[in-house]
């Protein structure tokens, strides 16, 4: 018989979370084991201060309330259930689940945050009633097929990803035999996305040109477009993070949650180029208070949109917001110096594939051009033994 849990809050690493029990399949049998989830943070703005200990149990008992519904006993573990009800029960309290080596969710919210989309609009209509162990590869084939009309061969991609990720789960857990999504091919006649836009170096100087009057506007364009940084590591960054020569990348911060870098290689150290010096010095100045501590930038979702993107547009300029300055940036380096290795430094990538299959967006004609003078004077100027 399943147990009712009201579970225990607790505070930790500035925010509050829940413990709770949950029933999984370990080496082929149902373990009762102790998961945690995280409800909020402290900070007060979102009504889960000191003081708001009703606003943390009501989201508990929000939380609890799709745990106790989903929550699955040994003998439930080891019958046939609905697809909906692994994803809601189980595979997303494991995906948000707190690691208590770490303090940290086993994934990032900005992943879960892309899954749940992926889920509401592609593929919870698609499982509807079917179970785990009624789910068939050809199902997935032809939910894949129906998509190419409407989304891309990447999209399709991020759909196929969570469907075996789910399958795959429940594979481990005892529940399926096989992952029914390990094989499921991708249409033929998938389209492949189109480029994605980058700024060029004219665009980018005529950005920061136009928010002259906004110089805080103008270090955020500098640090995307000319040092590729991602929008989440520009919201990370503090003050303790910048010294003399350098700016050191240590942490992401989406919404307000600040959460490791993406990956190991992106947390690095980076040069401070002239562009980006100027508007740090001047947005410095205005900032001595908190120079010492505290974020660079205090809210950049709002300042993007409140500032950097009317203020580009009516400009005149185009705006295809801030990953198209890290994509530029990457393309600079790469036609100003002809060295992938640069590049991939700057993008912080594990190998200078990722670097040229998804960040180099093609040399433009003015440095094609230059290229070949360079490659003429090259061949007119070699001397024949």
């Amino acid at each position: 018989m399943s147990r009712h849990q009201r579970g225990y809050i607790y505070e930790a690493f500035k925010a509050f979370h829940v413990r709770y029990y949950a029933t999984e399949i370990v080496e082929g049998s149902p373990v009762r084991v102790q998961r945690s989830h995280r409800l909020c943070t402290k900070d007060r703005s979102t009504g889960c201060g000191a003081k708001s200990a009703h606003a943390v149990r009501a989201l508990c008992e929000e939380f609890m309330r799709g745990i106790n519904q989903h929550h699955q006993t040994a003998q439930g573990l080891e019958q046939d259930m609905m697809v909906q009800t692994f994803w809601e029960g189980v595979y997303l309290p494991y995906c948000e689940a707190v690691l208590p080596v770490t303090g940290l969710p086993r994934l990032k919210p900005s992943t879960v945050r892309g899954y749940k989309q992926i889920w509401k609009q592609h593929l919870k209509t698609h499982f509807g009633s079917r179970t785990l162990q009624q789910y068939e590869q050809s199902a997935g084939s032809r939910l894949l097929d129906s998509l190419t009309g409407t989304l891309n061969k990447t999209s399709l991609k991020h759909v196929r990803a969570l469907g075996s990720s789910i399958f795959e789960r429940a594979r481990v857990m005892g529940l399926v035999k096989m992952n029914p999504w390990k094989n499921v091919p991708m249409p033929k006649d998938a389209v492949d996305p189109e480029n994605t836009p980058h700024y060029t170096p004219e665009q980018a100087e005529n950005m920061v040109s136009a928010l002259v009057d906004h110089v805080d506007a103008q270090l955020v364009l500098t640090l995307a477009c000319f040092l590729g940084l991602g929008p989440a590591e520009i919201s990370g960054l503090q003050w303790g993070d910048i010294d003399n020569n350098s700016i050191h990348i240590r942490r992401n911060r989406m919404q307000g949650t600040v959460t490791t870098t993406k990956n190991k290689w992106r947390a690095a150290s980076l040069p401070i180029i002239d562009q980006v010096r100027v508007p740090l010095t001047l947005w410095r100045a205005k900032c001595e208070a908190t120079a010492d501590g505290g974020w660079l930038i205090s809210d950049l979702h709002n300042l993007v949109g409140r500032v950097i993107k009317p203020t580009v547009k009516k400009a005149g300029l185009p705006w295809h917001g801030l990953y198209a300055g890290r994509r530029g940036a990457v393309t600079m380096v790469i036609e100003a110096t002809g060295n992938v290795g640069v590049a991939q430094r700057l993008a912080r990538h594990k190998t200078a594939d990722t670097t040229l299959r998804v960040y180099n967006k093609g040399i433009s004609e003015k440095g094609f051009q230059g290229g070949m003078q360079e490659f003429s004077k090259s061949l007119n100027g070699k001397v024949e033994n």
